[in-house]
């Protein structure tokens, strides 16, 4: 099981505001050179993003479904991968003191990353984790101190 929490200086809605926006995903997902809203109202239940992600001169293209939502706390996602599979991707934001503790648990559902789902796959994920809430709290205090931040 991978999860991860990080500690971010905003509130719970300032995180939800970046987490609520499409456009915003590739800036803190790991991996993401773009995103694209696919259907529905972005973070609306069943609404849907397409990412891609470059290595080199390759790249491959995937697409985000919102599973389960409870703004601005909860955001559970589906991610599909391709060839990789799909993961169960939940988030959690809740205040902590003057900020917001966000929590990531991730859990490879189908496909290769399924199949091959160990200790080892963990780990790995783990340190994905750990820079993609880092760019999060980064994207979200920027989003603060720019004086953009919603009420």
């Amino acid at each position: 099981m991978a999860v991860r929490h990080h500690l971010v200086r905003a509130t719970p809605r300032q995180v939800w505001t970046v987490l609520a926006d499409s456009s915003r995903y590739a800036d803190w997902v790991v991996g993401t050179s773009d995103s694209r809203a696919l259907r529905g109202q972005w973070p609306e239940l069943g609404s849907a993003l397409e990412y891609t992600v470059r290595i080199g001169p390759w790249s491959v293209t995937g697409t985000t479904v919102v599973r389960r939502t409870e703004a601005p706390t909860e955001l559970e996602l589906e991610v599909d991968s391709g060839p990789l599979g799909t993961a169960r991707v939940a988030i959690e934001v809740r205040p902590w003191g003057e900020g917001a503790l966000v929590k990531i648990d991730e859990h490879p559902l189908r496909g290769i990353g399924g199949t091959l789902h160990n200790a080892a796959v963990d780990a790995l994920i783990q340190l994905r984790h750990r820079s993609m809430l880092a760019r999060l709290a980064n994207v979200v205090e920027e989003y603060v101190t720019s004086g953009s931040q919603a009420a």
